[in-house]
């Protein structure tokens, strides 16, 4: 190796340009195999980036100097290089000089711009198209950096000409070069798609702070190019359609940014934000329209692209265009059909993950009639996606939209219009794999238990009140169903619900090797429902002044009871028979039973006795199969109420625990408990009108619980019911309650001292000749226990 880097040196001082770029590509391919080059890096600076060479050199000098670190001294000789080489006659020197800016220390980067500012705008002029490109690819990565807005935050000057060069840049898009015009487009889009993300560029690998200031400029930024964008629409669009194909994709999405900024009045908020005092552009709504459908009509042709990124992007673009005001469904089913098109498309199956997803998160800004035809293929589609998080998110758009569609459609025909067929929980959910995958008892899929468990959340999330949305966005759509569709009656989501647990009724029959969490799900809303209906009175009669829809729904909540009660002896795990015997008796209505019926096999009554005998004498106790302790006193706990409230449930069960509690099965405390149980029921039955002792209201609780304790899984089924759990709750809570960003709160709330972070002072540290903060935060992790403390130190450069 020193013999290489010996002769790589000696190549290095000759003054041979051939032998200088092979001595450079050399070391490149050291540095690219992971050797350290750094002892070249001395001769590297002082022969060619110091000395006249040609371009091909100085390109590769830069690439060099950028894969290893280099001293003060020789960082002060590149920059007094480059600032010579800017002058230089030849433009493609120049070009190389300037793709160093972005690899330059940020406490060096603004003296070097400073000084060479005359230099850089004249770059823009330049008559070369290799150098405007260099200089508009390499400002568009630096400008929007954290760093660089810091330092605009602190100097006057340097922020009136970055202004004026993202100008430049903006301009850039109607080039008469296709390269130059390209990257334009490209540097106005990372600028748009940063900001609304607030996925900021990374100094020393983390985020530095936003202030107040920082935020602002930002602000200012985007507004002017929105402005310059939106201005020069009409331009821009015939520009981008003269560029070769494969160049289309960058130009798509700065125009659908701007135009959706303006659209939806964005682009004021933006404008307060950045405080500049500017006018807002008198711009008629007329016009907004207008020019939205303009670029629609752009956009259109290519969804019939043949390549599959275009297409992927245009419908993208399309979608979010979909949702401004003067946006058509008609455009989100164009753009969602031509996405749909490449999940068959072999050259573009690794994009699977995000054609889902776009699909399912724009699924409601389709008419319903669409909806309704896209949900079984979407179930499919996202069956055979291989990230679970993809999937849960997916599972948790579609469980969504299926209830708004159905909340919607029983809204319409109370209205008096047409029912729309196939909108109802059961006919979305009705295709024969779906259905097959219910009713298979055992299934190593855990699709299953995830459609479930997000059906089962969703409904849920139903029932709580709606979040205030002051800002319109696709969320607000959704919002607007959901409130159009619970308008009538606050007890409307149940209708829904009940179609849910009618749907899902199989699950309990399941046999999912111990995993019991999307089962937990199902029950815990069933007896919800039980409880809100009082089921466990019956069902209620005109005359009792309920209305007939509340009827109708008390006698399928009863009707639904039976069936789970037949399907008790087809249950396959121990405990998920215990947990539904609670859920049954605790909320079934007793007096209305047959009594003539009473000594068939198939009563309720008798069916409900059977089983709790099954699970007092069940001798099996292994984990994986029951929980022994718990299911015993579910059991128990029944038979006190069921004993209490009716008196052949009572003499049926004395003898039940009469035979257990003398059983070798029992042990002390359950032998204790049966006797207390007992004279409760004895007491009862001898004075029926104080039931008051063994009876209890009904809660709505589900008292079973699929937590486990955080430090230890001794079974894979409890860990795997964690971690569903997790992945649906975490779905669904961004889903319906999304956490806003500190870019949305400003955006809603105006600008408030309170929401901001002030940058902290700037501290020189032991050994460090720079200024640095150190920052400290930890995190609590709720499934361990853990705290992990992070330290991050950032270099601020000040100008004092």
């Amino acid at each position: 190796m020193d013999i290489l880097i010996a002769q790589i040196q000696a190549d290095l001082r000759s003054n041979d340009a051939l032998r200088q770029s092979g001595a450079l590509l050399q070391a490149l391919q050291q540095s690219a195999a992971g050797r350290d080059i750094s002892a070249v890096a001395r001769s590297t600076v002082e022969e060619i980036i110091a000395s006249p060479s040609s371009a091909v050199c100085k390109k590769l000098a830069f690439d060099l100097i950028r894969t290893t670190r280099l001293t003060h001294d020789l960082w002060e000789t590149v920059c007094s290089s480059v600032r010579t080489d800017l002058d230089f006659p030849d433009p493609d020197v120049a070009a190389a000089a300037v793709s160093i800016f972005s690899a330059v220390p940020s406490h060096r980067l603004s003296k070097l711009i400073s000084d060479c500012h005359k230099e850089i705008s004249s770059c823009f002029d330049s008559s070369s198209d290799n150098l405007r490109f260099a200089i508009t690819e390499t400002l568009g990565c630096i400008l929007a950096r954290d760093d660089l807005v810091l330092l605009c935050e602190n100097s006057v000057g340097l922020l009136e000409r970055v202004s004026n060069w993202w100008t430049r840049i903006g301009n850039n898009m109607l080039d008469r070069s296709d390269t130059v015009c390209k990257i334009a487009f490209e540097s106005i889009g990372r600028l748009f798609q940063e900001f609304e993300s607030k996925r900021m560029s990374r100094l020393a690998g983390d985020k530095l702070i936003d202030s107040e200031n920082s935020l602002a400029i930002r602000s200012n930024w985007v507004v002017n190019a929105i402005d310059i964008v939106w201005k020069k629409r009409n331009a821009l669009m015939h520009r981008s359609l003269i560029l070769p194909v494969e160049s289309f994709r960058i130009t798509v999405f700065p125009l659908m940014y701007a135009a959706k900024s303006v659209a939806s009045g964005a682009v004021d908020v933006f404008r307060k934000l950045s405080k500049s005092g500017g006018s807002a552009v008198d711009c008629l709504s007329a016009e907004k329209i207008v020019g939205v459908s303009d670029i629609v009509s752009h956009l259109l042709p290519f969804l019939s692209s043949l390549d599959p990124p275009l297409i992927f992007e245009v419908g993208i673009n399309m979608l979010s265009l979909a949702d401004v005001p003067g946006g058509k469904p008609e455009w989100a089913s164009a753009s969602i059909i031509a996405i749909l098109t490449l999940w068959d498309r072999q050259e573009f199956s690794s994009a699977r993950e995000s054609i889902v997803r776009a699909v399912v998160t724009n699924l409601h800004l389709l008419d319903l009639s669409m909806q309704v035809s896209l949900f079984k293929r979407l179930l499919l589609m996202v069956r055979n996606l291989r990230a679970e998080s993809d999937r849960m998110h997916a599972l948790a758009c579609i469980c969504r939209t299926a209830l708004c569609v159905d909340l919607f459609a029983k809204e319409s025909v109370r209205r008096g219009q047409k029912p729309l067929p196939g909108t109802d929980i059961a006919s979305l959910f009705e295709d024969v794999r779906i259905k097959d995958d219910l009713n298979i008892i055992i299934s190593k899929s855990l699709f299953r238990e995830e459609l479930v468990a997000s059906l089962v959340e969703s409904c849920f999330q139903l029932s709580l009140p709606l979040p205030e949305q002051r800002n319109s966005g696709t969320e607000s759509r959704v919002i607007g169903a959901l409130a159009y569709g619970t308008g009538y009656g606050a007890l409307n989501w149940t209708e829904c619900a009940l179609e849910v647990v009618e749907v899902c009724r199989p699950c309990v029959m399941w046999d999912c090797d111990g995993r019991t969490y999307a089962i937990d799900c199902y029950l815990k809303l069933l007896v919800r429902l039980c409880h809100l209906y009082d089921t466990r009175g019956g069902v209620k009669t005109i005359k009792d002044g309920a209305s007939q829809d509340q009827i109708l729904n008390e006698t399928r909540l009863r009707n639904l009871q039976l069936q789970l009660l037949k399907d008790l002896r087809e249950v396959h795990t121990p405990r998920i028979c215990a947990r539904l015997v609670w859920s049954v008796a605790e909320h079934f209505d007793l007096e209305g039973l047959d009594p003539l019926l009473s000594d068939d096999p198939e009563d309720p009554l008798n069916i409900l006795i059977s089983n709790i005998h099954k699970v007092l004498f069940n001798n099996d106790a292994s984990a994986i199969t029951s929980n022994r302790l718990q299911d015993v006193q579910a059991v128990l706990l029944c038979s006190q109420r069921l004993g209490s409230r009716n008196a052949r449930a009572g003499l049926l069960l004395s003898k039940e625990l009469e035979d257990f509690r003398n059983s070798t099965l029992s042990d002390s405390v359950n032998k204790h408990q049966c006797r207390y149980i007992l004279q409760i029921i004895k007491y009862v039955t001898n004075h029926p009108e104080r039931r008051w002792p063994g009876v209890g209201e009904t809660t709505g609780d589900y008292p079973f619980s699929h937590h486990k304790l955080t430090v230890q899984f001794y079974e894979t089924s409890a860990a795997q019911d964690r971690k569903l759990e997790g992945l649906v709750h975490k779905a669904i809570q961004e889903l319906w309650r999304p956490e806003p960003s500190e870019l949305s709160l400003l955006l809603t709330n105006g600008i408030e001292s309170t929401q901001l972070k002030v940058p902290p002072n700037a501290r020189t540290l032991t050994g460090s000749s720079d200024p640095c903060y150190v920052e400290a935060y930890h995190l609590a992790d709720s499934t361990d226990g853990r705290i992990t403390l992070h330290l991050k130190s950032s270099i601020e450069w000040t100008s004092g």
